[in-house]
């Protein structure tokens, strides 16, 4: 009786858990309004904004000859790393996790979106 109630609980939530499913193909979509200031591709430049591709995993403040704020510069020398908390947490609203960072985007609210960005930049590896 007990395995069927858990059995029945997970079923219970599936369909939320189907409608939060993450989505690389429309993140990639999402993340063109990140493309006025970053690049993504393999080997890219950096623009505005550093080169995102590699990011997940990343340590922060990491890519060469880029120019970042002393904010950004003091979180990663205390060891911060483009994980999917982190990221999840800065690009929801980028001053929560750098306060005196020089990020200009107010960030993503719609929590689908998001799930769907972070697939995308998990992808590009």
């Amino acid at each position: 009786m007990r395995a069927l109630m858990i059995l029945g609980a997970v079923f219970a939530f599936a369909p939320f858990g189907a409608a939060m499913a993450q989505d690389a193909a429309a993140g990639q979509r999402v993340f063109n309004q990140c493309r006025a200031c970053h690049t993504i591709n393999e080997g890219g430049r950096n623009g505005v904004g550093p080169n995102l591709h590699g990011v997940w995993e990343r340590p922060a403040a990491s890519i060469q000859g880029f120019r970042y704020s002393a904010n950004m510069q003091e979180l990663a020398q205390g060891g911060l790393v483009w994980n999917e908390a982190n990221l999840r947490q800065y690009l929801t609203n980028p001053k929560d996790l750098v306060p005196r960072g020089s990020m200009a985007f107010n960030g993503i609210r719609n929590e689908q979106q998001l799930n769907d960005l972070l697939a995308y930049l998990q992808a590009q590896r």
